[in-house]
């Protein structure tokens, strides 16, 4: 499945899509299971499957406890990759991605990690600390295994930037909604407006907002400006805070406002 294709697709029956991001192992694979089913049985589109690193310099403070307490449960890459096989079997109308950072697909073997992300039936990989001109193979590897390599526009691109940047990437662009770490609210106002404008006027690839992105009102407020809403941080906490049966009607509650 091309994923770009696929995501158009579903744009012509939806408004909005959706997003969401767990870490693997956190607080337990079993858990996973259960959130995943969740999210899969009240239509998210796409779910990051997020390997567990020691220092994920781009989230913030839920998601690098998560990190950090799945590492310290012992999760391993080996694990993950099983776990998003089952996954990606067990819902084949969910497009599942990895994320994680770089220092995990050079420990194993860029060429090694592609291949197994797609045998295991993932369609891309997010990798938020691989700039595509340090990244020049790993890209274009992805492209030659039809994987979608996701590149990322910020607040702070410029328009030459976001069309060099969109141009190495396939699938989607990710774009960060403000500057920071994920998981502080984020303002939905003019200057998103305008700049999610510039984003697409960059490329015609679809757009994802992400970074502070929890509730019906931001989902209302992206739709006919983004492609995709993504929800990270809310979720985790959410099962922190309710457990895993909570995702579902917060999920379907977010997929009405779509």
């Amino acid at each position: 499945m091309e994923l770009q294709t696929e995501l158009q697709q579903r744009l012509k029956k939806k408004n909005i899509l959706l997003m969401t991001h767990l870490v693997l192992g956190y607080p337990s694979l079993d858990t996973n299971k259960e959130v995943i089913e969740q999210m899969a049985l009240n239509g998210v589109d796409c779910i990051e499957l997020q390997i567990p690193f020691s220092e994920p310099i781009a989230d913030g403070p839920v998601i690098l406890k998560a990190n950090q307490q799945s590492l310290e449960a012992g999760i391993t890459v080996e694990q993950c990759f099983a776990f998003a096989a089952e996954m990606a079997a067990k819902y084949p109308d969910v497009c599942f991605l990895f994320m994680t950072y770089y220092n995990i697909v050079f420990k194993y073997g860029e060429a090694a990690f592609l291949r197994r992300t797609r045998d295991v039936g993932l369609v891309g990989t997010i990798i938020p600390d691989l700039p595509p001109e340090e990244g020049e193979q790993y890209f274009a590897l992805s492209k030659e295994l039809e994987l979608a390599p996701i590149t990322f526009f910020t607040p702070t691109s410029t328009a030459e930037r976001m069309t060099e940047v969109a141009q190495q990437g396939e699938g989607f662009v990710y774009c960060v909604a403000r500057r920071g770490v994920t998981g502080k609210q984020t303002a939905i106002d003019e200057s998103l407006d305008s700049y999610l404008e510039q984003c697409r006027q960059a490329t015609g690839l679809p757009l994802a907002v992400g970074f502070g992105i929890s509730n019906r009102d931001d989902i209302a407020m992206l739709t006919g400006k983004a492609d995709m809403a993504v929800i990270g941080t809310a979720t985790i906490r959410l099962v922190d805070e309710q457990g895993a049966a909570a995702v579902g009607p917060f999920i379907a509650e977010l997929a009405g406002a779509a």
